[in-house]
């Protein structure tokens, strides 16, 4: 699929591959995130994300530059490129057409920061839209602004996000009881805790660190999988 670019001169990538999952199908968010990579390659480690049962991946790559986003972002494109596990690419929406990703992740601050009457046109051609939130007033404006999930956290203390006050289970059972549009539980799970994420009313999870840091990423990728 080509998806028509949302600024610049760079020619969208036109990759052929298998028919993606809807984000409504997906229970187990994975990351290739570069803070966590360790030397590995991203190549490689999509491959075991997938492997290990992954239902979609999203590219992080915050204190990166915006080619070496596309770069990096380009890496997990082409890895997954004959699995059904789509990509998403956090913040930078011209990475994100510039690979042909499935769709985009945006914060608080950068889905705020596009006027509202360009919203439209800057996101089309892109599949999927998701958007973080920290209350339950942000998880309910972001379905009226018509995402297609929305991340809930940090559920709990993370290292991906320093000095952010979790929300606590409590959000996740209001999100849960009170927004239609699929919904991720984020921040500082583990095998530890899901237990108590998903009794709260949580059927999906995006995970970062216990996976990412696991001695075997595949296997963890499949134990989380086989909780949810």
């Amino acid at each position: 699929m080509i998806h028509s670019g949302s600024g610049g001169n760079v020619a969208p990538v036109l990759f052929v591959g298998m028919t993606k999952t809807a984000i409504a199908d997906c229970r187990l968010y994975g990351f290739i995130d570069a803070a966590y990579l360790a030397g590995r390659d991203p190549s490689d480690l999509t491959r075991q994300l997938i492997a290990g049962g992954v239902d979609v991946i999203q590219v992080r790559a915050k204190r990166e530059t915006h080619p070496q986003r596309v770069a990096l972002a380009m890496a997990v494109v082409r890895a997954a490129q004959s699995s059904p596990v789509p990509i998403i690419v956090d913040d930078d929406i011209d990475a994100a057409f510039e690979v042909a990703a499935d769709g985009i992740h945006l914060g608080q601050e950068d889905w705020a920061a596009i006027p509202r009457e360009e919203r439209r046109k800057k996101l089309t051609g892109l599949r999927i839209f998701g958007i973080s939130t920290h209350s339950l007033e942000q998880a309910q404006t972001a379905e009226h602004d018509g995402a297609d999930y929305i991340g809930v956290g940090p559920v709990f203390a993370t290292g991906t996000k320093p000095g952010v006050k979790p929300v606590g289970v409590e959000l996740v059972r209001r999100v849960a009881a009170r927004v239609a549009v699929p919904f991720f539980a984020i921040g500082g799970i583990t095998p530890a805790n899901l237990g108590d994420v998903l009794a709260a009313g949580a059927t999906r999870v995006a995970v970062v660190s216990a996976i990412l840091c696991a001695p075997d990423v595949a296997r963890a990728v499949a134990a989380f999988k086989e909780r949810l």
